[in-house]
C-alpha cells in the first residue's frame, strides 16, 4: 500500500509537492488548534454554580479564587470584572470587554486558514492535472499510432493523481475546519452567556460583596 502510495506521488509530479506541503501546514493547525480549543474548554454551568454560590455570599475572594484556579479565557475574561467589582457598573463591564479583546481572538485565530488551504489544495490539484494532461498530450502527438492510446491512458491517469490528492487535502482541512469552527462558537457563546451572568450577580450583590469585604 505504501509503495502504491508512493508510486502516485511520484507520478503526480512537482504539483504534488505543493499539495503536501499544504497538508502539512492543514495538519499542524488542526492539532494546534483542537489542543488550544480543548484547554480552552471549561464546564461553564458548573463554574457557573459556584461563581453564583461565593457571589450571592458575598464571599468575592472566593469567586477570585475559583477563576484564578481554572485558568481559560472565559475565567480570565470573568476574574477582569470581579477584581473591579467595588467599581461602577460601567467599569466592571469595560474590564470585562477589555480583557475579552484579548482573549476572544486567541479563540479565532488561525481556524479559518483551513477553509482557505482546502480550497487551495483543490485547485493545485487541478493545476497539476492540467499541466500533466497537457504533457501528456504532447507526448502522444508524436507518438505511433499503436502506442498512443496506452501513452493517453497512462498519461491520464498520472496526471489525475494531482486531483486525488488534493481532494483528500481539502476533504481533511475543510471537515476538520467545520468541527472546529463549532467549537470555538460554542465558547464563545458560553462566554457570552456566563460574561451577562457574573456582570448581574456583581451589581446585584454589590453591597453584600463590599461589606464581606469590609469585614
Amino acid at each position: 500500500m505504501l509503495k502504491g502510495l508512493a508510486d502516485r506521488f511520484t507520478e503526480g509530479g512537482w504539483p504534488m509537492w505543493l499539495i503536501l506541503i499544504t497538508l502539512v501546514v492543514s495538519v499542524a493547525i488542526i492539532i494546534e488548534r483542537a489542543v488550544y480549543l480543548i484547554k480552552a474548554g471549561i464546564d461553564k454551568d458548573q463554574l457557573l454554580a459556584l461563581l453564583k454560590s461565593q457571589i450571592m455570599a458575598g464571599n468575592v475572594q472566593g469567586a477570585i479564587k475559583a477563576c484564578s484556579g481554572n485558568p481559560a479565557p472565559m475565567t480570565h475574561i470573568i476574574l477582569a470584572g470581579l477584581t473591579k467589582f467595588n467599581r461602577p457598573d460601567h467599569e466592571v463591564q469595560a474590564a470585562m470587554d477589555e480583557s475579552a479583546l484579548r482573549e476572544l481572538p486567541l479563540i479565532e485565530r488561525r481556524t479559518g486558514y483551513l477553509a482557505l488551504l482546502g480550497n487551495v489544495a483543490t485547485l493545485i490539484g487541478l493545476f497539476g492535472t492540467v499541466t500533466g494532461l497537457i504533457d501528456c498530450f504532447k507526448s502522444v502527438a508524436g507518438a505511433d499510432a499503436s502506442t498512443k492510446a496506452t501513452l493517453l491512458a497512462r498519461g491520464i491517469s498520472e496526471a489525475m493523481n494531482c486531483t486525488w490528492f488534493g481532494l483528500i487535502t481539502a476533504i481533511v482541512a475543510l471537515l476538520c475546519f467545520a468541527a472546529l469552527n463549532g467549537r470555538t462558537q460554542k465558547l464563545l457563546d458560553d462566554i457570552n452567556e456566563v460574561s451577562v451572568q457574573v456582570v448581574n450577580l456583581v451589581v446585584g450583590h454589590r453591597n453584600a460583596m463590599k461589606g464581606s469585604q469590609a469585614a
